[in-house]
């Protein structure tokens, strides 16, 4: 899971610089690319890209993390995964010609590429590689959403609460302390695990009391391994 952010990494921003890739480009194409491909600064919880709005271009983040979140009939937020560094939002969208089908929320403060739609596209035409890179992070994201059913569907609360950290901490990593690198409120692991509020601070107090995570505030660290992947029935 972890290596979609490996594959995509700044490749469309590696892309835009290639001199072999400009030279596809009309001078007043690279005109336009220079004025709108611009560095975006967000602050925690902006909202980056709004579900059912049309699309203009994509963003890859240079820097933090977003979650990609829909809201059902109820009004509740459903969290449909993360995206982190080197990571890209909002080219599903394009290349089907459809409004986005879910927002993007900024999890921390982030600073991110903008690039129009037009040169995104083009840039897809010239670059085998860039287009190669997209295709493999399509082909992920769909097993990825595969096993989001899965585990929904299929296991217990507390198997899924399990696979869900353990999956956290491979797609995200974690920092020099050992905890993983975001920071969810209980209602938003919950919403992650598919169960009440009160459920999942109940499990996650179980977890820390049978010593298989640690817990600072909104942070996880997975203490053991072996036990969470015996418990999720999952090869990671």
């Amino acid at each position: 899971m972890a290596d979609v952010f490996q594959l995509t990494e700044y490749s469309l921003l590696k892309e835009l610089d290639n001199i072999e890739i400009r030279k596809h480009f009309t001078e007043e194409e690279l005109e336009v690319l220079e004025s709108e491909s611009k560095t975006k600064f967000v602050s925690k919880g902006t909202i980056i890209i709004k579900e059912n709005s049309i699309p203009n271009g994509v963003f890859v983040i240079k820097k933090g993390t977003s979650k990609l979140v829909k809201l059902g009939f109820n009004g509740k937020e459903q969290i449909l995964r993360f995206a982190k560094e080197g990571d890209i939002i909002g080219y599903r969208s394009i290349l089907c010609h459809e409004p986005f089908g879910a927002s993007a929320i900024a999890m921390d403060d982030m600073e991110m590429c903008y690039i129009p739609e037009h040169h995104f596209l083009k840039l897809l035409e010239v670059s085998p590689k860039l287009s190669f890179d997209i295709l493999k992070k399509i082909s992920l994201e769909l097993g990825e959403a595969s096993r989001t059913i899965t585990i929904l569907a299929q296991k217990t609360v507390r198997e899924r609460l399990a696979e869900v950290l353990l999956l956290l901490e491979k797609k995200l990593g974690v920092d020099n302390e050992g905890f993983i690198n975001i920071s969810l409120t209980r209602e938003e692991m919950a919403n992650l695990i598919g169960t009440a509020t009160e459920s999942a601070i109940r499990l996650i107090s179980e977890f820390k009391a049978d010593e298989y995570i640690e817990v600072e505030g909104r942070r996880i660290k997975v203490l053991n391994h072996q036990k969470l992947t015996k418990l999720a029935h999952v090869v990671l």
